[in-house]
C-alpha cells in the first residue's frame, strides 16, 4: 500500500487543449501532472484546421449561436448548456490571445481578429490561424506549459485505469462515499505500472475515432477516458451519434487528412466526376448544410453512382486567395501532386467526432467525486445528434475553465492507502500478432456494420462479434503484462459496445444516427444514457 498525501496533485490525462486549459487555471494554486501517452504534440486539438466559435461580432448574438447549435444538434441539445458556452465564448477566445496564440488578424474585425464561417452557422464568427488553428494552439499553450514550474509533463505514460472506493480501504467507503482517489499509469519506456494519488483527476483523452477503419483523428483518439469512466461506474450518454467529417482527402499516402469544413463556408463545391453539383439535391443550405447532411448526400452519392470518392472544387476561388487562407490544405495537397488552384481534391466522409462521452455538469464533475471529464471526452448536452462545426474547442476552453475552478473550489481529501499494481500473476506476451489481428478486425466491423447508415441486423451482429472479441481481449488482458496497444484496444472494445447499444436503443433516424429500419425522426426524443452494472450494484 502506498499512502496518497494531501497535498496530491491533480493528474491530467491528456495533453490537447481540453487538459492544458485545465491545467494553466489549476497550476498558479496547486501542482498538476500531465499524462500524454505518446508524444506531447499528438493531441486532436493540433489537428483542428477550423478554428473557435466566439461571438465577438456587430451582426452576432448569443442567441443566434445557440440557434445555430440547436439546430446543428436536432434537437437533442441542451440549451442550457448552449447558452451557458456560447456566453463564455467572447471570454474563451480573448483568454487564448491572451496566452499568445497567433490568430489570423483582421484590423477591422472585432478583437483585430478575422473571423471565417463554417457550415451550420449564420454568420462568420470563427476565429483561426490560416487553416491549422488547433496546431497554433497546441503549440502555444505547450509551451506556456511546458515553462510553468507547478506543472510536471510525463510524455508516454498511459493510464490504464481509474483507483476508486472498491480498491480504496477506508471508513467513509463503507458509508457510500464511492469517490476516485487516483490512477494507475503505465510508463511505457519503462514497462512499469505505476500508482498515482491524486486530488482530482480529469479526463481529457479526447474521442474513439480509432474504433473506425477511416478517421481523421489521431492514432491517440482510442476512447480511453470514455472507457474508464464506464469501467468505473459512471453513465455514458450519446455514443451513437459518431460525427463523419464529410471530406476526408481521399489519398493512399493520406488517410487521415482533413480538409477543413471552412473550404466549403468560402465556396467550394462538392461536384460527381461529370461535374454535377448535387448538393442542391439533398438540402437547400447546399455545402453549407450541417456535417451529418453533408456526410449522408456525399455516402449516398458514392453508392448510387458507384465511387470512390467525389470532388472538392475550390479552383473559382483563386490561387492567391486558397494560398493565403488555406496554405496547409493547398502545400500538403501540393506535395500528394494535387494542386487544389487548378484541380478539384477527391474526398470522401470520415469519422471525425464523437458526440456522446462520460455524463458531467458544467464544472465537467462526472458521477463520482473527484473525477472529471472535459473535451470530447465528456457528455455535456453541447453537441445533441451533431457538433457544430467549431464548438469542440470552445467547450474545452470554456469547460476547461469552469472544472480547473470546481477542483479549486473543493478542499483537498484525506489521505487513503493506495493498493500498487498487481502483476505477479501474469507474463509477457508471447504473440503480439493477436493483438493486432483484433485491432484490425474490431475497426473493420465497425466500419461496415456501424457507418454513416445502420441497420437493425448489422447492429446486431456488431453486438455479437464485439463480445466475441471482448472474450478473447479480457483473457489477453488478465494473463499477460499490459502494453500500450493491448490497453487502447481494451479501451476501444469497451467504446464499440457502447456505440452499438446505444444505436439499438434509439428507434429514429436523427443528426448522426440514421437507420433504414426507423428512417422517420420522432417528435419528441431525449439522450441515449447508459447505466453501468457497476454503478447499478
Amino acid at each position: 500500500m502506498t499512502a496518497a498525501p494531501s497535498d496530491s496533485p491533480v493528474v491530467v490525462i491528456g495533453a490537447g487543449l481540453a487538459g492544458l486549459t485545465v491545467a494553466l487555471h489549476l497550476a498558479d494554486t496547486v501542482p498538476v501532472v500531465i499524462l500524454a501517452k505518446r508524444e506531447l504534440t499528438e493531441a486532436a486539438t493540433a489537428w483542428a484546421q477550423g478554428g473557435i466559435v466566439g461571438v465577438l461580432g456587430s451582426d452576432d448574438s448569443i442567441e443566434s449561436h445557440v440557434r445555430d447549435t440547436q439546430d446543428a444538434g436536432a434537437g437533442l441539445v441542451d440549451e442550457a448548456t448552449a447558452r451557458f458556452i456560447a456566453e463564455r465564448s467572447a471570454a474563451a477566445v480573448g483568454w487564448l490571445v491572451e496566452q499568445g496564440v497567433p490568430f489570423t488578424p483582421d484590423d477591422s474585425g472585432p478583437m483585430g481578429l478575422h473571423l471565417t464561417r463554417e457550415g451550420g452557422h449564420a454568420v462568420r464568427r470563427i476565429a483561426h490561424a490560416a487553416d491549422a488553428t488547433g496546431k497554433a494552439i497546441h503549440d502555444q499553450l505547450l509551451a506556456v506549459a511546458r515553462r510553468h514550474p507547478n506543472i510536471t509533463l510525463r510524455e508516454r505514460w498511459m493510464a490504464l485505469d481509474l483507483i476508486t472506493s472498491r480498491h480504496v480501504q477506508r471508513e467513509d467507503v463503507d458509508k457510500g462515499v464511492p469517490r476516485v482517489y487516483g490512477v494507475y499509469a503505465l510508463d511505457i519506456d519503462a514497462q512499469r505500472v505505476e500508482t498515482l494519488a491524486a486530488r482530482a483527476v480529469v479526463l481529457a483523452t479526447g474521442g474513439a475515432g480509432k474504433v473506425y477503419r477511416y478517421t481523421t483523428n489521431p492514432d491517440t483518439s482510442t476512447g480511453d477516458g470514455i472507457a474508464m469512466a464506464w469501467r468505473a461506474g459512471c453513465r455514458v450518454a450519446n455514443m451513437e451519434f459518431i460525427q463523419f467529417h464529410p471530406t476526408c482527402l481521399y489519398h493512399p499516402q493520406e488517410r487521415s487528412f482533413l480538409i477543413t469544413e471552412a473550404l466549403r463556408g468560402e465556396g467550394g463545391h462538392l461536384k460527381l466526376p461529370d461535374g454535377t453539383r448535387f448538393m442542391a439535391a439533398h438540402d437547400e443550405r447546399m455545402e453549407l448544410a450541417p456535417r451529418d447532411i453533408v456526410a449522408r448526400a456525399i455516402d449516398f452519392e458514392m453508392k448510387k453512382h458507384g465511387l470512390d470518392h467525389v470532388w472538392l472544387d475550390a479552383t473559382h476561388l483563386g490561387e492567391a486567395f486558397l494560398i493565403e487562407h488555406f496554405p496547409t490544405i493547398h502545400a500538403r495537397c501540393l506535395k500528394l501532386g494535387i494542386d487544389i488552384a487548378k484541380q478539384p481534391i477527391p474526398v470522401v466522409p470520415a469519422v471525425h467526432f464523437t458526440c456522446g462521452g462520460a455524463v458531467t455538469d458544467l464544472a465537467g464533475r462526472c458521477d463520482l467525486p473527484g473525477l472529471y471529464a472535459v473535451g470530447e471526452t465528456g457528455y455535456t448536452g453541447l453537441h445533441g445528434a451533431n457538433r457544430l462545426a467549431s464548438n469542440s474547442l470552445l467547450e474545452c476552453v470554456v469547460l476547461g475553465q469552469t472544472c480547473a475552478a470546481d477542483i479549486l473550489g473543493h478542499a483537498a481529501q484525506e489521505p487513503a492507502p493506495l493498493p500498487a499494481w498487481d502483476e505477479s500473476q501474469v507474463e509477457d506476451a508471447d504473440e503480439q500478432v493477436v493483438i493486432a489481428h483484433n485491432w484490425d478486425e474490431l475497426r473493420l466491423l465497425m466500419w461496415n456494420y456501424v457507418g454513416i447508415v445502420r441497420t437493425t441486423k448489422r447492429l446486431e451482429r456488431a453486438l455479437h462479434r464485439i463480445a466475441l472479441l471482448r472474450s478473447e481481449i479480457d483473457d489477453y488482458y488478465a494473463n499477460f503484462r499490459v502494453t500500450r496497444d493491448l490497453l487502447e484496444l481494451r479501451n476501444l472494445v469497451d467504446c464499440a459496445e457502447l456505440i452499438v447499444r446505444s444505436a439499438l436503443m434509439r428507434h429514429e433516424s436523427r443528426g448522426l444516427h440514421y437507420s433504414r429500419d426507423y428512417p422517420q425522426t420522432l417528435p419528441v426524443s431525449f439522450p441515449t444514457v447508459l447505466i453501468s452494472e457497476r454503478r447499478r450494484r
